[in-house]
């Protein structure tokens, strides 16, 4: 595939903007097209003027980069599943058979046995409704794929960081927190302490920058029928070494304290680590990025919107 068209949603998310900019670097991307909410909401839009706006633009390829971790059942299910859904219908009805890649998420496999890398043919059985919602949104466009409505990709995005990560995520509430105690330095200019929930778990950390490389690579698949393919380093830590990484990135040598649990779409999973081999078979596409270098980024970026 070759000088394509591009209708990106999402592209002021935090994937969404280095998506954005893998794309516009690439000089296979002839256009990309990125409407803002106030152009089309996908959550609160309708199917009509999704359709009027696919077959305005017309393009080779549409990825959705948006998507919700938290909130009722009904809002994980809009954001995550009915958009779906709707992209499939307008796709299909618009620009028959052209490509619709969308970002799904780890939380679809649910619990996975220690050491076991898992791949994208594992039994999914999430134990969240994020989880939940984000396998139907799979499901449907596995079928629809199937069906020959759309070539359907779902990148199966494990734990993306880097810069601008939101603190919805655990090392982005771990930034602020820990920018906030260096500002509170307590008697002999010892750091107040930062305090989270239980951080034994296992977690596949993958660099924002490489999710963007694995949207450009779907995007540019010469060959369709891409199907599931899991987006991660292929490597687990524990979130406490995660943290303590991007600690000492940031110059804090307080104490850390763990107590509670973690959020709920994730909790119940202590280890999960990607099987990275179909990526690379499929689309050409491997992680570039250390964890270390993540981490970094997600400080620097950090620092800089505080004009330090």
């Amino acid at each position: 595939m070759n000088q394509l068209s591009v209708l990106l949603f999402g592209a002021s998310g935090f994937v969404g903007k280095h998506a954005r900019a893998a794309l516009a670097a690439d000089p296979r991307i002839a256009t990309l097209t990125c409407p803002p909410r106030a152009r089309h909401d996908l959550v609160d839009g309708d199917l009509a003027s999704l359709s009027d706006l696919v077959r305005e633009v017309r393009p080779d390829v549409v990825v959705n980069c948006t998507g919700r971790l938290n909130g009722t059942g009904l809002d994980l299910l809009e954001a995550n599943t009915l958009v779906t859904a709707r992209l499939i219908e307008a796709v299909a009805a618009a620009v028959p058979g052209a490509r619709l890649v969308r970002l799904g998420s780890a939380a679809e496999y649910g619990v996975v046995e220690h050491g076991v890398s898992v791949t994208e043919d594992h039994p999914c059985e999430p134990v969240s409704e994020y989880g939940t919602t984000h396998l139907a949104a799979t499901r449907l466009l596995q079928r629809a794929a199937t069906a020959g409505q759309v070539d359907g990709v779902t990148l199966r995005v494990f734990n993306p960081i880097g810069a601008g990560l939101h603190r919805d995520n655990l090392l982005g509430r771990a930034a602020m927190l820990i920018r906030d105690a260096l500002r509170r330095d307590g008697p002999a200019g010892v750091p107040g302490q930062v305090a989270f929930g239980q951080l034994g778990a296992y977690r596949d950390f993958v660099d924002v920058r490489d999710v963007a490389s694995a949207v450009l690579a779907a995007v540019t698949a010469p060959e369709p029928g891409a199907g599931v393919v899991n987006v991660a380093s292929g490597r687990a830590v524990t979130s406490r070494e995660a943290v303590r990484r991007l600690a000492e990135a940031a110059g804090y040598t307080g104490p850390i304290g763990e107590h509670g649990t973690g959020p709920a779409r994730s909790a119940a999973v202590n280890w999960i680590r990607a099987d990275i081999g179909r990526a690379e078979a499929v689309l050409g596409w491997v992680p570039t990025h250390e964890l270390s270098e993540s981490v970094k980024a997600i400080w620097v970026a950090l620092d800089a919107a505080d004009g330090r």
